[in-house]
């Protein structure tokens, strides 16, 4: 993302970023229900005109800024099954813990990027978004034993919708503040000690309620 921190003046092509960061400090401060193109336009110090003349409306900002936010939290699965190494449990408890974590640290575009008030029928979102899935949706893949390009099974795709299910729960609960006061020791330490017990139960469970036959492949780095 480009600074929160706007200049005064822009030349042509740095308005489009200067813009797209100042409605992103806009969303972490307000969220998207109190969102508006006027203030952007305040915090980026152009003519309330100008958002408009580049993204059209206010659908069309905060579309822009809900597919780089699928891009980022794709590299940072991408980057977390890397940790997870061969073992596939492990990658796909990474995935979990980096899906929470890229939650809590941009609490105002995960909330965007799952919401109404985006054009979700937007092409480069939707590949976006696709993305960030078939990250996850590969790592199931390997848990299960299932080769590149061979359909998910029954149980693989039972799997897929639980895992996504409990990760963005935990986000959302995390981010609404719901463990703030758990344990007596505040949001943050309560994340950490127990977000990789509580995402590696469900890996666990999905991978122990395997059906016959559909054991872990190899992953590509072997």
């Amino acid at each position: 993302m480009a600074s929160m921190t706007a200049s005064r003046h822009y030349h042509h092509g740095d308005l489009r970023n200067a813009l797209i960061a100042a409605t992103d400090a806009l969303l972490a401060e307000r969220g998207p229900d109190s969102f508006s193109l006027r203030e952007v336009a305040r915090r980026a110090d152009v003519s309330p005109a100008a958002p408009a003349h580049h993204f059209g409306d206010a659908t069309g900002l905060l579309t822009a800024v809900a597919t780089l936010a699928f891009e980022e939290l794709t590299t940072a699965l991408r980057e977390a099954d890397a940790r997870g190494g061969t073992d596939a449990a492990s990658r796909l408890r990474e995935q979990g813990v980096a899906y929470v974590r890229f939650a809590l640290r941009y609490p105002g575009r995960f909330r965007l990027m799952f919401r109404d008030g985006i054009n979700k029928d937007d092409t480069a979102l939707a590949l976006r978004a696709q993305e960030a899935f078939m990250v996850l949706a590969e790592g199931v893949r390997e848990a299960f034993g299932i080769t590149p390009g061979q359909a998910l099974s029954a149980g693989a795709w039972t799997a897929l919708v639980a895992l996504w299910s409990a990760v963005h729960g935990y986000a959302h609960l995390a981010i609404a503040g719901r463990f703030d006061r758990l344990g007596g020791v505040g949001r943050d330490a309560f994340v950490d000690a127990t977000l990789q017990r509580a995402i590696g139960l469900v890996v666990d469970g999905v991978i122990d309620a395997r059906p016959r036959g559909e054991t872990p492949r190899p992953s590509a780095s072997e």
